[in-house]
């Protein structure tokens, strides 16, 4: 069975940072790209960021891109998300998931997903 499992959410203060991890079991984590997703209520799950299997290909959403930094350790099965310069329009449940085709920015074909950790940024 594969499971996906957050931690490091929580609430910060505008300007404040997190780091959020994403442990895998079950799967070959190797051979999925990896990615990190955000939902806000009444909104469909919005792309963060993404991962190649090997870690040499990242790719970022334009609201993120040079405050957040995506990480991957095949060998921990762990996929991390460094968060700096948050403000409040970062505030979502981040859910981390796996995808075993390529560097994909939809949510509809990622094969896996956590069960999501909330972020709140108050100003």
């Amino acid at each position: 069975q594969v499971q996906l499992v957050e931690s490091g959410g929580g609430s910060v203060q505008d300007g404040g940072s997190l780091r959020l991890s994403c442990t895998a079991s079950g799967l070959a984590f190797g051979n999925y790209v990896m990615a990190w997703f955000r939902q806000t209520p009444g909104n469909e799950r919005e792309f963060v960021a993404a991962l190649s299997r090997n870690g040499d290909t990242v790719r970022y959403a334009d609201s993120v891109k040079g405050r957040f930094t995506i990480s991957r350790d095949n060998g921990k099965k762990t996929v991390v998300l460094e968060m700096a310069s948050l403000n409040t329009e970062d505030t979502a449940v981040y859910y981390c998931a796996a995808n075993y085709l390529s560097m994909l920015t939809v949510h509809k074909y990622y094969d896996y997903w956590g069960q999501g950790t909330q972020v709140t940024v108050s100003s």
